[in-house]
């Protein structure tokens, strides 16, 4: 078994799709329509589904925002550069609530920013 991917419902997927591919560096890896039921599907990631995990991004045509559920934490991240991506989010409009820094209690360097639907990111200093 391999986990294939994350779904997140989101309220506008052209703004979910900028954010993710342009200020995180993902790629649109495909996209499908279901015109009976309304709703549009987009996979996206840092590589291949054969052998990657990939987030897919789920709109509803009829909803345009959901409430983010309190069991849900966030996805997370690796960076090579935690200081410059955050600086990089910001300049781009991006809302990094935590600074990256290190964990309370401990020595990773992690940050956290929002996406357009308010859902968590974690991004961890890999190097």
């Amino acid at each position: 078994m391999r986990f294939l991917h994350t779904m997140l419902r989101v309220g506008n997927l052209d703004r979910s799709i900028t954010f993710y591919t342009e200020l995180l560096g993902m790629k649109l890896l495909r996209s499908s329509e279901n015109k009976d039921y309304r709703y549009t599907l987009a996979f996206i990631g840092y590589g291949d589904e054969d052998s990657n995990t990939v987030l897919e991004l789920t709109h509803n045509w009829d909803e345009d925002s959901y409430d983010i559920g309190t069991a849900y934490g966030h996805i997370a991240l690796g960076v090579d550069d935690i200081y410059r991506v955050c600086e990089q989010l910001k300049a781009k409009g991006a809302d990094v609530y935590r600074d990256a820094g290190p964990v309370k209690g401990g020595s990773t360097v992690i940050a956290f920013v929002r996406d357009p639907d308010g859902y968590a990111i974690e991004l961890i200093q890999t190097t």
